[in-house]
């Protein structure tokens, strides 16, 4: 590959890049620390994608997002979410999708812990009324790993703190019809609630 005749500066930021999608899933633009990596990728987007096809993944761009991807092409891969961990990333999606109307293209997406809170609250699940801090917590840091969301305060927990929501948020829950997004996950939360399946520990697959 061409990239491999380049200068050992070259090489570099191609590993450097690489590793950035293989480890977290998604690179941003309007991410600090990923932004040199994401023009990177959009300036050499052959050479990735010739290079990840051959390990069996497919590279997507999205630059009106800033958003760089992978996705198997075998559908291996998966993060085995918990149940409760699928229930926040689906109420993060659909929050986002109602904040970003609200907003210009260029302002970025905060949530509030407490918007986090009432949203579950909703559903008034059975086994589960109220969101614990814990569960919170981790599963914020976990979806901090993969690019999501960036918690803006130490603790997460208190009802002000702020939550910045990547648009990578958009493609961890794809769909091209945000309208048909936003009723997609309605249904799918009310599979949750009472009477319906229970937000245990049971797993789920996630791309």
């Amino acid at each position: 590959m061409d990239i491999f005749n380049e200068s050992p500066t070259q090489q570099e930021k191609f590993r450097q890049a690489a590793n950035k999608l293989l480890n977290h899933c998604f690179v941003l633009k309007k991410k600090e620390d990923t932004r040199n990596d994401y023009l990177f990728i959009v300036q050499h987007k052959e050479v990735f994608s010739r290079y990840f096809d051959l390990l069996g993944y497919r590279i997507e761009l999205n630059e009106t997002q800033g958003v760089a991807g992978l996705s198997n092409l075998h559908g291996t891969g998966r993060l085995r979410l918990k149940k409760i961990e699928s229930i926040l990333l689906l109420i993060l999606r659909l929050l986002y999708v109602e904040k970003r109307k609200e907003l210009s293209l260029t302002e970025e997406v905060i949530l509030l812990s407490n918007e986090i809170q009432q949203k579950f609250s909703l559903l008034k699940l059975e086994n589960r009324p109220l969101l614990d801090k814990t569960t919170l917590r981790d599963t914020l840091r976990l979806l901090r790993r993969y690019n999501l969301v960036q918690p803006l305060d130490r603790d997460v927990t208190l009802s002000d703190a702020r939550i910045l929501v990547y648009p990578s948020i958009l493609f961890a829950v794809p769909n091209d019809n945000l309208n048909l997004v936003h009723a997609a996950i309605e249904n799918k939360l009310e599979q949750y609630t009472t009477g319906g399946e229970s937000a245990d520990d049971e797993e789920t697959d996630a791309d």
